[in-house]
């Protein structure tokens, strides 16, 4: 039998959904985010390119907050979206508000990030907006039951530089560098998995084959499906070696290395192989729950 191709197969995917009830925004800050004495936040704003290449950015986020979409026939695992865009920027659409739309089409309730952007510190770009997947991870923990979701279910996936935060929260979930609210925090605040796809910062500047030393894997780790390019300027090789950290401690880990698709592809549709990636993570989830 002859298949659909991909994108045929996702319209008819996104056009079967009913309409659904408007998503929920929750602040992550209630009282404002932690900043810097004397941070002075620019006005929130989509920034415009001269030349048009397809990405929209979002800029300028200082008052970071999570959107949840309902899903029809929830199964109740969800996935917390983390956009990249280099910490500079949020590349809100084809690494954000279009995977949501794929994830609620396989019944998992998609939960989009806005973190803080641009970096407050250049030296640790990822801290503050570790902070934003810490808070949101315990928020979704505390309320699951409200959203429709379990609390030991809930995932995070990102790209690029988010990728590299969901990295980082999966292995350092539990390290905060803000006061906790025990009403919005939890003291485990590690993803039950994730998905890093084209995770970038993994590696020293100096030699590709080495992680850098805050990319540590512990037994603590949880399971991840690791998504990449053999071309991608950041090098797969990031990833790879990942694999064999987890590989080592005999902890459930999926790697996939297209032979093409370079940077920054995440729901673009070119016919690369690397097209392909969500429907390998679309398999890979249910093989986290078949055996609880």
């Amino acid at each position: 039998m002859k298949r659909l191709p991909l994108v045929s197969l996702l319209l008819l995917s996104l056009t079967s959904l009913t309409l659904a009830a408007e998503p929920v925004v929750i602040k992550l800050w209630p009282k404002g985010a932690p900043e810097a004495e004397g941070f002075k936040p620019e006005p929130e704003a989509y920034i415009i390119k001269e030349k048009d290449d397809g990405v929209k950015r979002l800029g300028n986020v200082s008052d970071p907050s999570i959107t949840i979409y309902s899903v029809e026939n929830p199964n109740g695992t969800a996935v917390l979206v983390c956009p990249g865009g280099g910490y500079g920027i949020l590349a809100i659409e084809h690494e954000g508000t279009q995977v949501c739309d794929y994830l609620r089409t396989i019944g998992v309730t998609p939960v989009l990030l806005k973190y803080r952007v641009p970096r407050r510190d250049n030296e640790d770009p990822s801290r503050v907006p570790l902070q934003d997947t810490q808070r949101a991870m315990g928020i979704l923990r505390n309320r699951a039951a409200e959203f429709g979701i379990k609390a030991d279910r809930i995932g995070i996936l990102g790209f690029s530089a988010g990728g590299h935060l969901s990295i980082m929260t999966a292995l350092h979930a539990n390290e905060r560098t803000y006061e906790q609210d025990p009403a919005l925090d939890v003291p485990d605040a590690t993803p039950n998995f994730a998905v890093p796809v084209y995770p970038a910062y993994l590696v020293e500047k100096e030699n590709a084959f080495k992680l850098v030393p805050e990319i540590k894997v512990t037994d603590k780790a949880p399971p991840m499906c690791l998504i990449h390019a053999n071309n991608d300027p950041h090098s797969a090789a990031g990833s790879a070696l990942i694999y064999l950290e987890y590989k080592k401690l005999n902890i459930p880990c999926e790697l996939h290395i297209y032979s093409t698709g370079g940077h920054g592809f995440g729901m673009k549709k070119n016919g690369d192989p690397a097209n392909d990636w969500l429907l390998r993570v679309a398999e890979w989830l249910p093989t986290l729950t078949k055996n609880k």
